[in-house]
């Protein structure tokens, strides 16, 4: 069963941005994750994505990713769908989970279930850090973990 995504009771400032669009803005976590592994230097294409999705068994088309990264897909992913764009994102399922419960149960994460100190150590670290200063760790992790890849 699919869930439809939230009606927010939000306004939008009468000279900034209409209230539907500012919706859909701050509903845009899964969105954006595909939109992020597309445009992260990497070149990795909706089609890349979709091909992706089919090796691991859950077969999602190439339009699909397209209206996910434009949010304009109105309804959330099935449990076959999320497992479908954790492969082709090649993301932790809990990840990709989280990202279609904020977007579309307007899910708000308040703690960091289980994960052990290290890992809340960092986060928070990362969390204080400025948006540029946290993309340069993201590349840093993100290349290790092809490094490693590589090597295997």
């Amino acid at each position: 069963m699919e869930a439809s995504a939230p009606e927010r009771n939000r306004t939008a400032p009468s000279h900034d941005i209409p209230e539907n669009l500012a919706r859909d803005m701050d509903r845009d976590a899964l969105s954006q994750l595909v939109r992020t592994v597309n445009d992260d230097g990497r070149g990795v294409s909706y089609q890349d994505m979709a091909d992706r999705a089919a090796t691991a068994g859950f077969p999602l088309s190439k339009p699909y990713f397209q209206k996910m990264a434009t949010n304009a897909v109105p309804t959330a992913p099935t449990p076959d769908r999320l497992r479908a764009l954790a492969a082709a994102l090649q993301k932790p399922l809990a990840v990709v989970q989280r990202a279609a419960a904020i977007q579309y149960l307007d899910y708000q994460a308040t703690e960091l279930a289980g994960y052990d100190d290290d890992i809340r150590v960092i986060v928070a670290h990362l969390a204080g850090m400025e948006r540029s200063e946290r993309r340069r760790w993201q590349a840093m992790i993100e290349a290790d973990e092809r490094a490693k890849r590589d090597e295997g």
